[in-house]
């Protein structure tokens, strides 16, 4: 078996692509249903971000694993195979592991070092394992992900600002509307990055604030952590006339503010400039919004072309970080490592003591003239030439195994020890 990675990501995706294949909880469950009935998948995580869309497997081999997977992508996303030619990426092993790590820990975000990730790489996992399609092999690559994730954001300046998506398109916003402070805003969404933005915003002086959700329950718990307004989503058409500045971050599937009644908000501000900031993927605001009068929505796509003119991160802390998930997949290599050959190395131990034992018992009756202190010594002395000899052999199959080629060496070895078949596990 074998870890491998495969993903669509905002690197070689259009927007429009990564929008068709975001999961959202119910696309999850038929996901992780549909992936339990393939064949060549023991174990799968997906893990869906506005960035990313990958799916990890714990598989028998690349070859077979790489089918299943695409086809968890392919077949529930409803996507054409031909779509993904270009786009798609796929990591073998060490490669894989090397990939979620730098994942986890922000170093293949849009926004360098942005924070939200590792917790939708715990989340991912958790869900993954909730829908009983994740067991002890990912599980232990992605909790050893998160802790890279951890250790870079403790141990380097990356990760300093985590809300560096809302603080680049409140620039932006403040150039479009010629400044932002007093502007009446509007926050649809109550979740993290949605209260991101309520603090960033109070913070560069909007006001007042208003945050409207489909949940009022959940937009009112908000909006009293953050001193705002609140309201459900039907408030939304008035929102679009009357505010300057509307920030939306929700998780929805569809389009929270279609073109048509954005539209008629525009028409009633009488060219009053309107700006909107959509952070979310898949996006808020229907596509085709542009050539209405006064209104400016920047996405995701505006985003990404002024993400490289924002970023504060210094050579040597990425520096730094890479040489940390370097540290922490060598760490889990030898823990993987250790894993698959721990049935070998307990069988050519016991072979060894069983030899010893043998021995010790042909010459018992030379050995019955010693004192039990000479005895003890001799069996000492036995067990020591014996722990010696097996010890190279164990040493050189951790440190020259290959990905993927455990197993393989594991086997040889039992053989050329003479163990049972059934001694290496």
């Amino acid at each position: 078996m074998g870890i491998l990675g495969l993903g669509v990501s905002f690197r070689r995706a259009p927007v429009e692509l990564l929008e068709r294949l975001a999961f959202d909880d119910a696309d999850l469950t038929k996901a992780y249903r549909h992936a339990q009935d393939l064949d060549g998948l023991d174990e799968v995580v997906i893990l869906s971000t506005c960035n990313r869309v990958e799916a990890y497997g714990n598989v028998p081999s690349y070859h077979s694993g790489f089918l299943a997977l695409k086809r968890v992508l392919v077949e529930t996303r409803g996507i054409g195979y031909e779509e993904l030619t270009d786009p798609l990426y796929a990591h073998w092993e060490r490669d894989a592991t090397d990939h979620l790590f730098s994942v986890a820990a922000g170093l293949d975000s849009m926004v360098l070092g942005e924070t939200q990730i590792q917790r939708q790489v715990r989340e991912a996992l958790r869900r993954a394992e909730a829908e009983g399609a994740a067991g002890p092999a990912l599980a232990t690559v992605f909790h050893a992900a998160v802790r890279a994730g951890r250790r870079v954001r403790h141990e380097t300046g990356l990760g300093a600002a985590p809300d560096a998506y809302v603080a680049i398109g409140t620039d932006l916003a403040d150039e479009a509307l010629g400044g932002i402070a007093d502007r009446r805003t509007i926050v649809i969404g109550a979740g993290g990055m949605a209260e991101l933005a309520v603090h960033h915003l109070r913070g560069r002086g909007v006001g007042p604030v208003r945050v409207l959700n489909r949940s009022l329950e959940r937009a009112r718990a908000l909006a009293e952590r953050t001193d705002a307004d609140h309201g459900g989503l039907d408030a939304l058409p008035g929102a679009l006339r009357d505010a300057d500045l509307i920030v939306s971050a929700t998780g929805a599937a569809g389009h929270v503010i279609a073109r048509d009644v954005l539209a008629r908000a525009a028409a009633g501000r009488a060219g009053r400039p309107l700006v909107i900031l959509d952070l979310a993927v898949p996006r808020d605001v229907e596509p085709g919004t542009e050539g209405l009068d006064g209104v400016r929505v920047i996405d995701i796509l505006t985003l990404r072309r002024r993400i490289g003119d924002h970023s504060q991160q210094t050579v040597e802390e990425v520096a730094r970080a890479s040489a940390i998930i370097d540290d922490e997949v060598h760490r889990w290599v030898i823990r993987r490592r250790g894993d698959e050959l721990a049935p070998v190395i307990r069988a050519l131990r016991d072979r060894g003591e069983r030899v010893v034992r043998a021995e010790l018992d042909r010459w018992a009756s030379r050995l019955g003239e010693l004192t039990a202190d000479e005895r003890d010594a001799v069996e000492a002395i036995a067990r020591g030439v014996a722990a010696k000899l097996l010890h190279d052999p164990i040493i050189a199959m951790k440190e020259r195994n290959e990905p993927g080629t455990d197993r393989a060496h594991a086997k040889l070895l039992g053989e050329l020890f003479g163990l049972e078949p059934d001694d290496p596990g």
